[in-house]
């Protein structure tokens, strides 16, 4: 557990290895998954690290990881100091606030199978490496009508290829 719902973030996190989500938990103890930071990505919640207020969500690891850990003064000097740091640094926030709204429309939008098949196109590289719960919770699902979605998936697959 890198970070508790309530604490105040101290520090983000760059994946040089591994896999980690942040999620929440809501008032009934259902767990809602927000985000998956695979390798070469960052997570933290920057809200509570720029504002120094409680944090919203948990981060934890799901594989054993390497970590580039980073606090927020720190980042703060490597953005005034390093033009590129600060180039890139914004633009992984502009691609990640644009998966952002992405998800956002398919959830009001998409087929619970259209948002499996688009989060599939989208994540290959880590779709099997997510536990079946936890990727149904990001799509907005229970983990039964995921499995439906993948067993109908599979016997479209098999039609097609008879």
């Amino acid at each position: 557990m890198l970070q508790r719902s309530g604490e105040v973030a101290t520090h983000g996190y760059f994946v040089v290895k591994g896999l980690i989500r942040r999620y929440s938990i809501d008032d009934k103890g259902r767990e809602h998954t927000l985000r998956f930071a695979p390798e070469d990505g960052w997570i933290t919640d920057f809200e509570s690290l720029r504002d120094r207020t409680p944090a919203s969500a948990f981060i934890e690891t799901l594989e054993d990881c390497e970590l580039a850990v980073i606090d927020a003064p720190s980042h703060e000097r490597l953005i005034a100091g390093i033009a590129g740091y600060a180039a890139a640094f914004a633009h992984g926030l502009l691609k990640m606030s644009e998966a952002r709204e992405r998800r956002l429309l398919d959830s009001m939008s998409a087929t619970a199978e259209e948002r499996y098949l688009n989060f599939l196109e989208t994540y290959a590289a880590i779709a099997q490496r997510i536990p079946q719960h936890m990727l149904a919770s990001y799509l907005g699902m229970t983990p039964e009508t995921l499995s439906r979605v993948r067993n109908q998936l599979a016997k479209k697959r098999r039609g097609a290829t008879r």
